[in-house]
């Protein structure tokens, strides 16, 4: 039993914490893996105590008050027993937690300002990528809660937004072991489809013949290639040229790893 301590006249409780996996990287070093002593006043809503500690709610699959499942909005007393999970990838345990389902369509995500990059890639492999130099961050958190999509960021405040249901924080500084990253995050190998989106605004794109869009390609283009692909929103075209190789060189990698 963990006893109240005093501060001045105004009392304040204690409560023990324990954090699970992948949720150590936002704690400093003296918490990481270990069940340390949280001090507060009042009865604030667990979720508040979480990210208090740094802790996005997003990144949140589980959390367990003295051994009992509990979501964000319970109150926390002095001497309670604060356990908490990340998401479990391969299962939905959101009946049992009573949190976030786990996003019920894993191919849709809006990326903030930061991840341009990865953008591209997501989109390389099939996945629906939003994305605008210019989103705010109210703009991110509205496009995510409107439309389910996974928020991905490297700004933890961000998640921090309360009409942020779906969202991670990516923690590579470097594009492609961002996907990775996003890939494991979320078990995407499976649902990878490549080539299907125009990289440059994210519409799935149209197999079309050649006169179609004859008067858009190169004279060497028209020549040497008969298969295109037609992105009718931004106009662009595609062919299978020397650009097409390297994204099949860099997919395989990424497929391989």
């Amino acid at each position: 039993m963990i006893n109240r301590v005093q501060e001045g006249r105004r009392r304040v409780n204690c409560c023990s914490c324990r954090f699970y996996g992948e949720l150590n990287d936002f704690l400093p070093p003296n918490k990481k893996q270990a069940t340390f002593r949280h001090l507060f006043h009042g009865a604030p809503a667990v979720k508040d105590i979480i990210e208090a500690l740094g802790v996005p709610h997003t990144e949140v699959g589980l959390i367990l008050i003295n051994g009992e499942p509990a979501g964000f909005s319970r109150k926390i007393k002095d001497g309670d027993r604060l356990s908490v999970y990340p998401f479990f990838t391969s299962i939905d345990i959101s009946p049992i937690s009573g949190l976030q389902p786990f996003p019920p369509e894993r191919t849709r995500f809006v990326l903030d300002t930061h991840l341009g990059k990865l953008t591209v890639y997501l989109r390389m492999l099939g996945f629906d990528a939003l994305y605008k130099n210019d989103f705010s961050d109210g703009d991110l958190a509205e496009i995510s809660a409107r439309e389910g999509r996974i928020l991905l960021t490297r700004d933890r405040g961000l998640l921090k937004r309360s009409a942020v249901v779906y969202g991670y924080l990516v923690r590579s500084g470097d594009p492609e072991g961002q996907l990775l990253e996003v890939m494991r995050r979320f078990a995407l190998l499976p649902l990878v489809r490549p080539f299907k989106r125009c990289l440059r605004c994210n519409h799935v794109l149209e197999d079309v013949g050649k006169e179609e869009v004859a008067e858009r390609l190169p004279p060497k283009v028209r020549e040497h290639f008969h298969d295109f692909r037609l992105c009718r929103r931004c106009g662009r075209v595609y062919w299978k040229g020397s650009h097409y190789e390297n994204m099949v060189k860099f997919l395989r990698r990424i497929m391989a790893t």
